[in-house]
């Protein structure tokens, strides 16, 4: 059942920050686990874990999983792009080049996201969206700062993250341009059991099988955290916004992501922060100020 019109923005705002929280602090998370457990397994758990656990959430609520014949193939194509091309193309980039960096890269798809939504949606290219977009992306540069420097030692993997950002970006507006009659919670699970296949069959290829039993305690709290919260919330809250709010405005969402994940490794791992990291928290967080709260106050203020 959908909230009532007037509720939507107010909660389509506190997704966006929940996102923001789970999704930056899953690369501790995430590096804690990936020093005991190989990327692509890894992956391949992720996604069966929370495709199933999603349907599964479905169900026991009393909401069907059943697809009409008329969504499944744009559901299989959103998947193709939204879930399994950043999927593929993130675990080749992160195996390749640092995780960090990598990260960084793969958050310029709202870029992607706002010049898709124009051509393919029709949705303006507002000043605030522009100056949003600019202050965001500028910020994300500042974080990447002498670290470009990446291109030209691990090129492959800068294509890598690069292809999984457009990836993202397109398999969002696809997702938007959609008119779904199946549920968010469904949406989410099945797009990410379609992924479930082909990166189990990569990893099965690419990997030997983890020692799961040599895992250690802290991995294993960081691989219940990813589950729960990234990935049963983050992916169902991030199709809920889509669906919610014009593409380019949920994408600019996202680019607080890598500075939660800059400060939450500096808390929980001991990465170093300096100002690099503080300045392009200020532009990015400026970014969500010019693109989200600036309108709505504006628009809750009385007209005269």
């Amino acid at each position: 059942m959908n909230a009532p019109r007037s509720r939507l923005p107010t909660y389509g705002y506190l997704l966006l920050v929940g996102i923001t929280i789970f999704w930056g602090t899953n690369w501790p998370a995430m590096k804690i686990v990936l020093g005991e457990m190989p990327v692509w397994w890894f992956r391949s758990f992720c996604v069966i874990f929370s495709g199933v656990g999603l349907l599964t959430i479905a169900m026991a609520t009393g909401t069907s999983i059943a697809v009409p014949a008329a969504e499944r193939r744009p559901l299989l194509v959103s998947a193709l792009f939204n879930t399994i091309g950043w999927h593929i193309f993130t675990g080749y980039g992160v195996s390749i080049m640092p995780a960090g960096r990598a990260s960084i890269i793969a958050f310029t798809m709202p870029v992607w996201a706002a010049l898709l939504g124009y051509f393919i949606l029709g949705e303006p290219l507002t000043k605030a969206k522009i100056t949003g977009l600019v202050l965001g992306v500028a910020g994300l540069a500042v974080l990447v700062g002498p670290d470009l420097m990446v291109f030209e030692h691990a090129p492959v993997g800068a294509l890598f993250m690069l292809l999984a950002s457009v990836s993202w970006g397109i398999g969002t507006i696809l997702v938007k341009r959609e008119n779904w009659t199946i549920p968010t919670v469904t949406l989410a699970g099945w797009q990410l059991v379609a992924c479930a296949v082909p990166i189990t069959v990569g990893a099965m290829l690419i990997e030997p099988f983890p020692d799961l039993g040599a895992m250690s305690t802290r991995s294993w709290v960081a691989i219940t955290y990813i589950f729960l919260l990234p990935l049963l919330f983050g992916q169902w809250a991030f199709l809920r916004t889509v669906r919610l709010f014009p593409a380019s405005i949920a994408s600019i969402g996202t680019l607080a992501v890598p500075v939660v994940g800059v400060y939450s490794s500096a808390l929980v791992l001991g990465e170093p922060v300096g100002v690099r990291e503080f300045t392009a928290l200020v532009l990015i967080c400026s970014a969500l100020f010019v693109v989200m709260v600036l309108p709505a106050i504006r628009q809750a203020s009385p007209r005269t």
